[in-house]
């Protein structure tokens, strides 16, 4: 039987997940996804070890989304495929975006910028 706390908060293998295609993903929406500097942002506050854990459970949450190639809305849509994405995005943001700091949103500018020079 599973423990009750199995279903709070972000899986490690969802961590794990995001860690291991956030980039990637951020790489093939360039340009496609308005929110991409905030996804960034939202990537380095959850992978920051001072954020804390009820935070970090809703960001990793929200990409986890993102980056799954299975959703609501198929990303390969035209105009719709992110909208579902940008939903649960914005959702997951406004509810823990005071604790995405200077730094953070700093190191998703580079991370934007860098991705750009590769295209």
């Amino acid at each position: 039987m599973a423990d009750e706390a199995d279903d709070r908060g972000p899986k490690p293998g969802d961590e794990g997940l995001v860690r291991e295609r956030f980039v990637e993903k951020a790489k093939r929406t360039l340009g496609r996804v308005p929110f991409l500097e905030e996804a960034s942002a939202a990537y380095y506050c959850a992978l920051d070890p001072k954020t804390p854990r009820h935070v970090k459970a809703v960001l990793i949450g929200a990409l986890a989304y993102f980056i799954m190639p299975v959703d609501v809305v198929p990303d390969f849509l035209a105009v719709f495929g992110f909208t579902d994405d940008a939903a649960v995005f914005w959702a997951a943001w406004r509810t823990v975006a005071a604790h995405v700091d200077d730094g953070h949103r700093e190191r998703a500018r580079r991370l934007v910028e860098s991705l750009k020079g590769d295209v």
